[in-house]
């Protein structure tokens, strides 16, 4: 008996090692193929800065750099870029919340039970459908209604964002309102409460650090979307605030570059690296404002 138990003790020893072996190995390949992300969009950035400045890259107004004279400012697309994805927040932020509160709170079994796969059915669909559905829908619907609407403009853009990252904020704020303890629902309406002042005063100060997750994870999904942008805004880049003219993301205009139309190893081509980075940093610093902003948000809660 006693050596029936070593050898199943042995045997759970080496099957413990296993798993953490493979564990390992998952995280090692996480961290390496970041490093190598990392090395690749700054070994090609390097080559780029080597012929334009940084200061003329960060600041300058015109970006034309597949045709002459070549212009190297990258504010177009970052204007175009930050437009488009804090327009689809403004359109997806109170609408996924509401629809949250209204799912952890107020809606009856039945209706939850298929309003929540419908909702996840939407984060499903790919994004190329979505920028189809963009150009023949909703910019038609967009110029019934103003028909100078152009066939490629920031405002279909913005609509069809919304859309793609209403799931991630309705699905992420759900969750963290209905995770909350019952107590306070509950010593709320003991307190005489009306169902508004519960959702606006109680549940959604308490679920505030996982709803501001939700907001930040879709802003930085609308940032890094490409088809959907590029077939809904077009590959204008200008810094026009008028919402119903075409404008260029980061993301289509990497696309653009990598379809051929520059060639490889010249300076528009290691401008889609720039490009990149610009778009890294931008990603890691709302990062790292995320975590401030929930860790700041725990304290207070």
């Amino acid at each position: 008996m006693a050596d029936v138990a070593n050898l199943k003790k042995q045997k759970s020893k080496y099957f413990d090692f296993g798993f953490k072996m493979i564990f390992l190995s998952s995280a090692v390949v996480t961290l390496l193929t970041t490093v190598l992300i990392a090395y690749s969009v700054f070994s090609g950035a390097a080559h780029f800065f080597k012929e334009v400045s940084v200061f003329d890259f960060l600041f300058g107004t015109e970006w034309t750099p597949l045709f002459e004279p070549r212009k190297f400012g990258v504010l177009p697309l970052v204007w175009g870029t930050l437009m488009i994805a804090i327009g689809a927040c403004v359109i997806a932020v109170p609408v996924g919340i509401c629809t949250a509160a209204y799912l952890s709170v107020f809606a009856p079994r039945q209706i939850r039970t298929v309003l929540k796969p419908v909702l996840e059915i939407l984060a499903g669909v790919p994004s190329v459908v979505y920028g189809y559905f963009a150009l023949t829908t909703i910019t038609p619907i967009l110029q019934y209604f103003n028909p100078e609407v152009g066939i490629f403009n920031a405002a279909s853009g913005m609509i069809v964002l919304a859309i793609m990252v209403l799931p991630v904020i309705t699905s992420i704020a759900e969750d963290s309102i209905s995770s909350l303890p019952r107590s306070l629902k509950e010593s709320a309406y003991a307190c005489g409460a009306t169902d508004y002042e519960v959702v606006r005063h109680i549940l959604i100060p308490s679920a505030a650090p996982g709803i501001i997750a939700s907001v930040i994870l879709a802003f930085s999904r609308a940032i890094g979307e490409t088809m959907a942008v590029t077939l809904a805004a077009g590959a204008t880049p200008n810094l026009s605030i008028d919402i119903f003219s075409g404008v260029q993301t980061m993301t289509a205009y990497i696309v653009q570059v990598c379809l051929g139309d520059a060639q490889h190893g010249t300076v528009a081509y290691y401008s889609i690296f720039a490009v990149a980075l610009t778009l890294f940093l931008i990603t890691l610093l709302m990062n790292m404002m995320s975590f401030w902003v929930r860790k700041k948000m725990k304290l207070k809660v």
